[in-house]
C-alpha cells in the first residue's frame, strides 16, 4: 500500500509561484506513473501533470494545456519525492491538488486509472 502525502499549498497572488511536494513511503517512480490532480468546487477533479519513467527508454512527463510552459513535474529519486514547480498561477488554478500514483499510458490522466492517492492541499491563487 503506497502512501503519498502532499505539501507546499498556501495562498498566492497571480503571477506567483509555489512548489508542492509528495512524499511517498516507497520507490515507485518505475512502478507507476506519478501524477498531480487537482479539483475545483463543483469541478470534476483533472489531471494536471504527470510522469513516469521507464529504464529501456527514460523519463517522460506529460502536462494539460492549461499548465504547459508554466508548470514543472519533477522527481527526486533518492528523496521518493515528487514535485510540482507551478509559475505564473493563475486565478483558475485555484484547487486542491492532489498527489496520485497509478498508469498514464500514453500521457492520458484518468482518475479511475490511479490506485493511490495523497489526501490534498490546497492552492488558492487570489488577485
Amino acid at each position: 500500500q503506497v502512501q503519498l502525502v502532499e505539501s507546499g499549498g498556501g495562498s498566492v497572488q497571480a503571477g506567483g509561484s509555489l512548489r508542492l511536494s509528495c512524499a511517498a513511503s516507497e520507490y515507485t517512480f518505475t512502478k507507476y506513473c506519478m501524477a498531480w490532480f487537482r479539483q475545483s468546487p463543483g469541478k470534476e477533479r483533472e489531471g494536471v501533470a504527470a510522469i513516469y519513467t521507464d529504464y529501456t527508454v527514460g523519463t517522460n512527463s506529460y502536462y494539460a494545456d492549461s499548465v504547459k510552459g508554466r508548470f514543472t513535474i519533477s522527481q527526486d529519486n533518492a528523496k521518493n519525492t515528487l514535485y510540482l514547480q507551478m509559475n505564473s498561477l493563475k486565478l483558475e488554478d485555484t484547487g486542491k491538488y492532489y498527489c496520485a500514483a497509478g498508469r498514464c499510458p500514453f500521457g492520458r490522466m484518468v482518475v479511475t486509472k490511479f490506485d493511490y492517492w495523497g489526501q490534498g492541499t490546497q492552492v488558492t491563487v487570489s488577485s
